[in-house]
């Protein structure tokens, strides 16, 4: 856990988390103007701390064991534009603007491919 000592996480919005063991929170990217929930992923006090001062979605890559930047790689940004904490403090939603595609198989959102029900109706 050497990644979660040195961060400058302001300590008030620390101590509203509620971490998972491995000391992440899952975060929650939304289109800002339409809504459409575009993905998941996992921050850190220092990925929320970079998130939160860089105008950037920043994450903790569970696989690669290190922070990526939404956009840096693949062109596809996403441009905070507002960040909330939900009325437990494990889960945050980051409304963003996406540019481009936000699942990495080119899918506008990850969730794009996975419906498992029908809306009521259709």
């Amino acid at each position: 856990m050497g990644r979660m000592s040195a961060t400058s996480l302001d300590p008030a919005i620390a101590a509203r988390l509620k971490r998972t063991p491995d000391g992440l929170v899952p975060a929650v990217a939304q289109q800002y103007d339409t809504g459409e929930v575009l993905m998941l992923g996992w921050m850190d006090d220092e990925a929320l701390h970079r998130t939160l001062t860089t105008g950037r979605c920043t994450y903790w890559s569970r696989s690669r064991g290190e922070y990526w930047v939404k956009g840096d790689t693949s062109g596809h940004v996403q441009h905070v534009k507002s960040v909330a904490l939900d009325c437990d403090g494990d889960t945050v939603l980051v409304k963003v603007d996406q540019v481009g595609p936000a699942c990495h198989t080119g899918d506008r959102t990850c969730f794009d491919s996975g419906l498992l029900l029908p809306a009521p109706g259709q």
